[in-house]
């Protein structure tokens, strides 16, 4: 209960910044060597900054919620039994938690608990939903669709089919980064085994047509698949509307746990995999392994905090996105949102700025976290494929800045973030020449330059 209030005075006030996104960990020093505080701020690789930096990278990893971790300690510290153990309490009282926490999930989704599969998180159930349905019906099925903007996992998995012979079908996206549904409906074909549409996109937050999908694939028999990771307990999610065959979840997207997520598979009309793990024939042979009862725990808790509390945290989530948004336009030009306007997730606000470089930005707003993309691709230098995709100019996709407000997020972080953000572009673009021809009024598109 304590716990309870303690996570709604998060966003009640500044007084608890010891325990907010930014400085939660502030009281407990990292033990790595690469990190230590002198006195006058952290320093980590070769950045030294004054304290822990705004926390604005939800779409990354959430914090656990204080009242998940309450769920999930008694199973670390005294239920701490094999779910898979049939002969003893131990082992009964974390199978009934791991039954619980499978309702649970599966309430949030409208599905049956029986449908819920638990995995080490969303790439896993990704891999099992496109490798696994194609391998288990490739005497019959041998084309893929799927979009340019999916998450890298489902990609590298398509890529990994065509090595096996199998034809993928990769739908561009429009500007707005929406799949063309017509285009869709046209590339089915009648060896179609899968279509994978991501829910939510991890980079811009922009929300796909699920239900309309759906019913293009329920009209050719085609199962559907789709990465709800970022979606889960944001939006409202309905398996049956969508006609969803495989979904796949995540739990530390949804102020969970890192380590666990969850496969929905549909039971009627039955969808059938080729399992990706053998071993000792856990979760319906699906995924063998033993099933980790506190991250599992964990998950169910926060897929039913996120069914009593996603109406709130839309309403505080927008209210700051506004803020953010009208914050930075009001005092900046040249700033270009991402992605649809119109369907999106409000808590990513994904920005690109013009006449300044990405990495510099970054760079300079080493006191708020934030990043160019997605976590699973940062260490690229390249430009986002996202936005490549959408047809963002090269030079603008370089300095795109993703934003991800969370539940925790508070109006003063949004405030310093605004700040920080202005003073940094117009840092940069004092020391751009683009930007001072620009305000010259010439057109720097029309410009011929010089081959050396």
């Amino acid at each position: 209960m304590a716990s309870k209030h303690l996570a709604a005075a998060f966003r009640r006030t500044s007084c608890l910044r010891s325990l907010s996104t930014a400085a939660s960990a502030a009281a407990h020093p990292l033990p790595s060597a690469e990190a230590y505080d002198d006195g006058d701020g952290i320093s980590m690789k070769g950045v030294k900054i004054a304290g822990r930096p705004l926390y604005l990278d939800m779409q990354a990893t959430s914090p656990v919620d204080p009242r998940v971790l309450d769920a999930m300690l008694p199973y670390n510290l005294s239920r701490y039994g094999n779910p898979h153990s049939r002969t003893h309490l131990y082992g009964w009282e974390s199978d009934a938690a791991v039954e619980a926490a499978r309702a649970q999930v599966a309430a949030l989704i409208n599905a049956s608990p029986k449908e819920i599969v638990f995995t080490s998180g969303a790439t896993e159930a990704n891999n099992i939903s496109v490798k696994g349905v194609m391998n288990f019906y490739k005497d019959k099925k041998r084309h893929i669709i799927t979009t340019q903007t999916e998450h890298k996992c489902v990609l590298d998995s398509c890529r990994y089919l065509q090595q096996q012979g199998f034809d993928v079908t990769y739908l561009p996206v429009g500007p707005d980064g929406l799949v063309d549904l017509d285009q869709l409906r046209s590339t089915v074909r009648s060896d179609t085994g899968l279509v994978s549409v991501m829910m939510v996109n991890n980079e811009i937050g922009v929300i796909q047509p699920m239900e309309e999908i759906g019913k293009i694939c329920k009209e050719f028999n085609v199962p559907l698949h789709t990465d709800a990771a970022q979606a889960l307990g944001k939006i409202p999610i309905d398996v049956e509307k969508m006609n969803v065959s495989l979904m796949s979840l995540s739990g530390h997207k949804i102020y969970g746990p890192k380590g666990v997520g969850a496969l929905y598979m549909r039971r009627r009309p039955r969808i059938r995999v080729e399992p990706q793990m053998n071993g000792g024939g856990q979760e319906r042979g699906i995924r063998s392994g033993t099933v980790p009862t506190p991250l599992v725990v964990g998950m169910g808790a926060a897929c039913e905090l996120a069914m009593r509390e996603m109406e709130y945290d839309e309403r505080w989530i927008n209210k700051l996105q506004e803020r953010l948004l009208s914050g930075i336009t009001a005092r900046l030009d040249g700033v270009v949102v991402n992605g649809s306007t119109e369907r999106r997730y409000v808590g990513n606000l994904n920005l690109s700025f013009a006449y300044v470089e990405g990495e510099s930005l970054l760079m300079g707003l080493k006191e708020v976290a934030v990043s160019s993309g997605s976590a699973c691709t940062s260490a690229s230098l390249e430009p986002s494929y996202v936005l490549r995709a959408l047809g963002v100019d090269e030079d603008m996709a370089h300095t795109s800045i993703r934003f991800g407000i969370g539940r925790f997020t508070t109006e003063a972080e949004i405030d310093r973030a605004i700040e920080l953000t202005v003073n940094q572009v117009e840092k940069l673009r004092e020391m751009s020449p683009l930007y001072e021809m620009v305000k010259e009024g010439i057109d720097i598109k029309s410009i011929q330059w010089a081959q050396h």
